[in-house]
């Protein structure tokens, strides 16, 4: 079988479930991440190994699972990250949010020190250490498989990040973390309740840990992170669920944040926040 044929069965098997737009999305990661192959490049035979890298893999994709799973790689911001079921697959959004971060550049004199909270895949503090070299940039997480894969993240891309294991939710690891300048984080910030309109390939897939909260306190990352800079003021950004980000942006504004300001990302959503404490 041609690659090409390949190509076009897949993207055929793929569209009843997913729709051939996401079909054909998923078939040029495939091909182009496991077979450095892409449409309107030269056709030719898969080899045999491929042939039954391709039956394996088919089957997996046609389970729902993620097509950045089976490649183990995701790009964010440039960057190519090792990704696997212990860690978000980075999206888009999230991108957005580093942009934001980063304009942070053009105000701040000294070199900052700057925390991710919930780094996943580390793909926040590689992004930003990659294009502010300067920055000290620090990463915690409470999976230690998380961590796992952040960690070879940076050493595969040669950049310098303080990673740690800290649940931010006990207060009493609080005080072994340093002072920031800048602390931003995607939390987990989904209702068990709006799973039902979430992809089968999320949340079946990827960690329940860092993408879901209990119905009745939704906001209990962004309450105890704010909790953190009102011990230790800095700037602070959050990546937002689209359905609750007014309620982040006045719980900022009850706990005495100054500057607060809701960002939609390119699609229109509300799904960023900003607000800071200045030390005295």
């Amino acid at each position: 079988m041609s690659i090409a044929t390949a190509y076009r069965q897949l993207v055929t098997d793929l569209s009843p479930r997913v729709g051939e737009g996401e079909a054909q999305s998923i078939a040029r990661l495939f091909f182009e991440d496991l077979f450095a192959w892409h449409r309107g490049r030269r056709d030719r035979e898969l080899r045999p190994e491929e042939v039954a890298l391709l039956s394996s893999s088919k089957s997996r994709l046609l389970a729902g699972e993620p097509v950045q799973y089976i490649t183990e790689q995701a790009d964010f911001f440039g960057l190519r990250l090792k990704v696997g079921p212990g860690v978000l697959i980075p999206r888009p959004e999230t991108e957005e949010l580093v942009e934001w971060v980063l304009e942070e550049k053009s105000t701040t004199k000294k070199a900052p020190k700057i925390l991710d909270i919930g780094t996943g895949s580390g793909c926040i503090p590689l992004a930003i250490k990659k294009n502010w070299p300067a920055a000290e940039v620090w990463a915690i997480d409470v999976s230690d498989k998380a961590l796992a894969i952040a960690r070879q993240n940076g050493d595969q891309l040669n950049l310098e990040i303080h990673w740690r294991q800290v649940d931010i939710l006990n207060a009493a690891a609080w005080p072994d973390l340093p002072l920031f300048d800048i602390i931003v984080s995607n939390p987990p910030y989904i209702p068990h309740q709006e799973a039902v309109l979430m992809p089968d390939g999320v949340k079946h897939y990827e960690p329940g840990l860092a993408l879901f909260v209990e119905d009745d306190d939704a906001l209990l990352f962004y309450r105890k992170i704010m909790e953190l800079v009102i011990q230790r003021p800095c700037v602070l950004f959050f990546e937002c669920n689209e359905f609750n980000a007014q309620e982040v942006a006045d719980l900022g504004t009850a706990l005495g944040f100054e500057k607060g300001q809701l960002r939609k990302d390119l699609q229109g959503k509300w799904r960023m926040w900003r607000g800071e404490l200045r030390r005295d």
